[in-house]
């Protein structure tokens, strides 16, 4: 446990953060999931649920919860995916 006043302070900030960061994370696997279920059935909606992953990760980027690579990475999986699939 911390002990000094700004180590206090710190953890409760980090619980915060972790909340936020826990929350981007997943709406970037629902929608990775959601992507995948559709490219699985439907092709035209999973096209059309390309943006909507494409911005979960740039959020998810754009806050610093994934790297730059893994974000590129799971951009050109998902294109790829769809790709595939025609």
């Amino acid at each position: 446990m911390p002990i000094t006043k700004s180590a206090k302070k710190a953890m409760r900030a980090s619980c915060r953060k972790k909340v936020f960061n826990l929350r981007r994370k997943k709406a970037v696997r629902e929608e990775w999931k959601r992507l995948r279920t559709l490219a699985a059935g439907d092709l035209k909606k999973a096209v059309a649920q390309l943006p909507a992953v494409y911005r979960a990760i740039d959020k998810a980027l754009k806050r610093g919860i994934i790297k730059k690579p893994a974000a590129a990475r799971k951009k050109s999986q998902a294109a790829r995916l769809l790709i595939k699939k025609k």
